[in-house]
């Protein structure tokens, strides 16, 4: 088996991201949730311009999970001002780490995470951050095996839903 490489990407990549945002985040979540809300989430967030913005700003990185030529997940990390709740230089936020379905249990979401705790060190972090919804006990479990405790709650709006999302924190010194 070859070997899993966690790659940087920038917006040369934006097709593979879009398609790879859309199955992951369908697989997760298309079973608890209205077609319609699931439709429109996936058109706006995975949207061209959406993502342009998103590969092009310097507080944000992006990086796949890839064997060989295939995409596994990904992971997106935020810092400073562009951080969606605490907007603190100190934190670093996960603001996604998505695995395709069939590669659940293959360690892949652990090391899309370990490269997330090696950015947050190389950059002096205080801690990472992240939000989880309330129901995905395979994501709460996941986090709270690699040391994140609870701190908050807030809103994410999926569509006309409104869902709870856990704000979980691992201090890192």
């Amino acid at each position: 088996m070859e070997t899993v490489e966690i790659k940087k990407i920038g917006v040369e990549e934006i097709e593979k991201l879009q398609q790879i945002g859309r199955q992951t985040f369908f697989e997760t979540f298309a079973e608890v949730n209205s077609e319609e809300n699931m439709k429109k989430y996936l058109k706006t967030n995975f949207s061209n311009d959406k993502l342009t913005s998103e590969l092009t700003n310097p507080n944000s990185e992006f990086y796949f999970a890839i064997r060989g030529n295939e995409i596994l997940g990904y992971l997106k990390l935020n810092f400073g001002e562009e951080q969606t709740e605490l907007k603190d230089k100190n934190g670093l936020e996960i603001e996604r780490i998505y695995v395709l379905k069939e590669f659940h249990g293959s360690k892949v979401g652990q090391l899309l995470y370990d490269r997330a705790l090696q950015v947050a060190k190389k950059h002096d972090l205080n801690y990472l951050w992240l939000g989880v919804w309330e129901e995905n006990h395979r994501a709460l479990n996941f986090y709270k095996k690699n040391g994140f405790v609870e701190f908050d709650k807030h809103i994410f709006r999926l569509g006309n839903d409104e869902q709870t999302d856990l704000l979980m924190k691992l201090m890192l010194k």
